[in-house]
């Protein structure tokens, strides 16, 4: 009897030290120097209390570069050529219903956003295939609608590559800023 509680007694231990060597730490990756944001329209969609009549109509997830110094439009962000709008992957825009962007209709659902930046317009482009990386696969086959908006110089510069809505008459703007530059789409639903 007294080997039995020997034996169970070791196999116990033995048993405990196996699985403190297969519970080692995970080394979690180091923050993006690009965060991740979410932007609503309304903006205060997501924080409404329950029994709130306030339902999403646009939720945009994005990454955020920042400036660091660097200049952006037209020298790291080259003028005329198709940028991710933002960082990492593609920017993402979920419209819960239908809206008017650049005169189309589109259909509630998942897109992606990219833009040509250029000294004095941008198009905005609304493109059907979502979870690329960047733009680097981007393609224009896949345009939703294009939009020609014109540039707005701010007289401060903004760090982060920042979005946001301000409502207008049936719809939102969704205002576009980085740098020394801002930008406006109209969306209406």
């Amino acid at each position: 009897m007294k080997n039995i509680f020997i034996v169970v007694f070791a196999l116990f231990c033995f048993s405990a030290k196996a699985q403190q060597g297969t519970s080692a730490e995970v080394k979690f990756p180091a923050a993006d120097p690009s965060p991740a944001d979410i932007v609503y329209f309304p903006l205060n969609a997501p924080k409404a209390k329950a029994g709130d009549p306030t339902k999403p109509v646009i939720k945009i997830v994005y990454s955020r570069p920042q400036k660091k110094g660097r200049d952006i439009f037209g020298v790291l962000e080259q003028y005329g050529k198709v940028w991710r709008f933002g960082a990492n992957e593609s920017t993402e825009v979920r419209f819960f219903k239908k809206v008017n962007i650049g005169g189309k209709k589109i259909k509630a659902g998942t897109y992606s956003l990219f833009a040509i930046p250029n000294k004095d317009t941008w198009a905005i482009i609304v493109n059907s295939e979502t979870d690329k990386w960047g733009a680097f696969t981007y393609n224009q086959d896949k345009d939703v609608v294009r939009v020609n908006v014109p540039v707005k110089t701010l007289s401060k510069p903004i760090e982060y590559f920042s979005l946001t809505f301000t409502e207008i008459n049936g719809g939102a703007n969704l205002v576009i800023g980085w740098d020394r530059t801002q930008v406006e789409l109209p969306i209406t639903f």
